[in-house]
């Protein structure tokens, strides 16, 4: 770990092509804000940089199987998740996008230098193209059967069972994920890298330089991809979308998106650097800058092997110092999957989880996957909440605050040492002690165990209210009961700055009960006996914390399967649902209704609330489905209704009765019409 000036921390960019979930929280968003945050406390210069990765065939599918253009795409989905990270206190000092000017023109140049330097080679070769959407495919867009380890779902780059670097011609199997097809093998040409050339410097720098500070899992995978042999690897695409290659005689053709989205966080720098008015070089080119990139396992090899040796290559710029990658998170027992919407997205939770952001956080953190895959599941959420924050944090906080508000008028009291009886000393010295035990495990990126001893000094402040029990000697010795209650706010204050990384919501809120402003101190003042000011009127309290009941649990475990998409295809055989007889069938009573009114329901991202005409009377029916349909569009369509479903209450409206829709294998919904307009109420048999 070298000497810093300033940091440069990054966060993986997502594709803007679907909203954020909570296994990507937990593996590359929460660990950089609490190491950014902890910085900060500590007055370094630091620079937290993450933006929308808007180019490559990720976005342009997204695009076609939507009927949108690609620039709707990743407006739609920049906004929806920078705003998910801002409502989650993510402090991203610029959350950027790679469909900007100055990301084009940043790649753009960054290849161009490489290429003046005879960094690439130009070479024809055969790749995979699918006939049946006329499109070359990019690894990811190839699946088959892995040559190492035989996993049957492994990609045309990576095989994410065993780790193995691919090509996509090593697979077995190997089919389109566009069509589903079998591609065929067609010429092109394109600028390679010649990653080979760069394998001794890279075994020197990973395997011998940072054996010993990089995580093991990290460390593991870089070894792993080394002792195989590094391999030339195409820096351009056959694309209309993206970072157009600058060169002559290269048209339709832009950037690899592996060399485009890690100058992201360069141009993103350049882009904070000019509203901020101040030079971006520092953060990039200077040896006292250190640079740290956090991000998920699977993104291991580009910020370990191929964004070094591009910035290597380079010359120009300062290499990452460390990649702290976390494993995965898996939910409930399954891998979180966005096909199958097996996944608690975060935009959702906040609909049924108001203000309860640093509960998530906290249990995302307390089970964060650092060195393996952990798991997320409702009753652990549950009981982290009831046991943890509420019964530890939560309530030597309420309690501190209540006895100050019942024995000193909601006054903090003036503390007189030569009434108090326990030595002062002690407590400082346990507070400090909890605080460089905290600070040690953020320097090495152990987040889950240095919120454990954030936990700690809150047990440690329950246990000296306890074992003093101010309330037992307030009537015979008032101003000794008024000394622990002093001792026992400090340790709240304490207590609220050191929260801050980790819960800032609940840091913010303590802030406001005390009445301390925690902009004027540092992390170094925690422990201090005077972070409060004595004779400071306290409003009354209230609670940081709420029990979470099980209904509400069920509710969401309930929630969480019953929209899970059904696996459709598996191996291309359909999964059908058991059989039934006809009586079944004829027990649903299925009508066309003309939709009359449609609009979208407040404060949720999903649901429409319909008027449908059934001829002799109308329905109000609810349907999750204002992602992919505009309620100005449904007005007049005739739909299909199963019109016999016990109505159900859904955000405090009464739904009576289903529309039926068709979904797809990549979960684009139809609407079920007549052919031709028919009366409301007619009967589908």
């Amino acid at each position: 770990m070298k000497q810093a000036k300033r940091y440069t921390i990054t966060a993986a960019l997502p594709y803007a092509n679907g909203p954020i979930h909570i296994g990507q929280l937990a593996g590359a968003y929460i660990s950089p804000d609490i190491f950014t945050r902890y910085l900060r406390l500590k007055g370094k210069e630091v620079v937290f940089i993450c933006g929308s990765d808007e180019n490559g065939i990720a976005i342009t599918l997204k695009a076609l199987k939507e009927g949108k253009t690609p620039q709707e795409i990743v407006d739609y989905y920049h906004e929806l998740n920078k705003k998910s990270f801002h409502d989650f206190g993510i402090s991203f000092d610029i959350y950027h996008r790679t469909s900007s000017e100055i990301h084009h023109k940043t790649a753009a140049e960054f290849f161009k230098t490489l290429y003046d330097k005879g960094e690439f080679i130009v070479e024809e070769s055969e790749q995979y193209y699918d006939e049946e959407y006329h499109q070359y495919l990019a690894d990811r867009y190839i699946s088959g059967c892995c040559p190492i380890c035989n996993h049957d779902a492994a990609y045309g780059d990576q095989c994410e069972k065993c780790g193995s670097s691919l090509n996509s011609k090593d697979l077995i199997n190997p089919v389109s994920t566009l069509s589903g097809k079998k591609p065929i093998l067609k010429k092109t040409t394109h600028w390679y890298l010649p990653m080979q050339k760069f394998e001794p410097w890279l075994k020197e720098w990973i395997l011998e330089e940072h054996k010993h500070d990089w995580k093991k899992n990290v460390y593991g995978q870089c070894k792993s991809w080394l002792e195989q042999g590094l391999q030339p690897r195409a820096m351009t695409r056959d694309l209309n979308w993206g970072v157009k290659v600058p060169l002559p005689g290269a048209e339709g053709k832009v950037l690899y998106v592996w060399l485009d989205a890690p100058i992201g966080y360069i141009s993103a720098t350049k882009a904070w650097a000019a509203e901020k008015g101040i030079d971006w070089k520092p953060w990039w080119q200077s040896d006292d800058t250190r640079l740290i990139h956090f991000i998920g396992k699977d993104n291991i090899v580009f910020h370990c092997i191929i964004f070094p040796i591009i910035l290597k290559a380079h010359g120009d710029y300062i290499l990452p110092d460390n990649v702290p990658a976390n494993e995965f998170m898996n939910m409930e027992g399954d891998k979180i999957s966005t096909s199958r919407n097996w996944a608690v997205w975060l935009h959702e939770y906040l609909e049924d989880f108001p203000d309860k952001q640093d509960v998530l956080r906290y249990v995302l953190t307390a089970n964060m996957p650092e060195t393996k895959d952990s798991e997320f599941t409702w009753k652990d959420f549950q009981s982290r909440n009831n046991n943890e924050l509420v019964a530890v944090l939560g309530n030597f906080v309420n309690r501190t605050l209540v006895l100050t508000q019942k024995y000193c008028e909601g006054k903090i009291p003036v503390y007189l040492e030569e009434v108090a009886d326990y030595k002062i000393e002690t407590i400082q010295s346990e507070i400090k002690s909890y605080l460089s035990a905290i600070e040690n495990h953020l320097n090495h990126f152990r987040f889950r165990a240095a919120l454990n001893e954030l936990m700690g000094l809150a047990r440690f402040g329950n246990k000296f209210l306890a074992d003093a029990e101010p309330w037992k000697i307030i009537k015979n010795n008032p101003e000794q009961a008024k000394q622990i209650l002093y001792i026992a706010l400090q340790i709240c204050a304490s207590l609220c700055l050191a929260c801050e990384p980790f819960l800032p919501l609940t840091a913010k809120k303590m802030a406001e009960m005390m009445c301390i402003n925690t902009k004027d101190f540092s992390w170094d003042d925690i422990g201090r006996i005077d972070l409060l000011k004595s004779k400071q009127q306290l409003p009354k309290p209230g609670l940081l914390f709420e029990k979470i009941e099980d209904g509400v649990v069920e509710q969401q475990i309930t929630k969480l399967k019953s929209n899970q998409k059904l696996r459709k295809m598996e191996k291309e055989n359909i999964q059908h649902k058991p059989l039934i007889d006809f009586n079944q069938f004829e027990n649903l009573e299925l009508l066309v209704g003309t939709i009359k009114t449609a609009e979208k329901v407040p404060k949720t991202d999903k649901l429409l609330q319909f008027t449908i005409d059934l001829g002799s009377e109308s329905r109000t029916i609810l349907s999750g489905i204002a992602d992919q349909f505009d309620p100005e569009e449904m007005i007049g369509k005739q739909v299909c209704i199963v019109a016999n479903l016990k109505p159900r209450k859904i955000k405090g409206i009464e739904s009576e009765g289903m529309i039926l829709m068709a979904e797809n294998k990549d979960g684009k919904l139809s609407i079920l019409s007549p052919s031709d307009m028919i009366e409301p109420g007619s009967v589908i048999s």
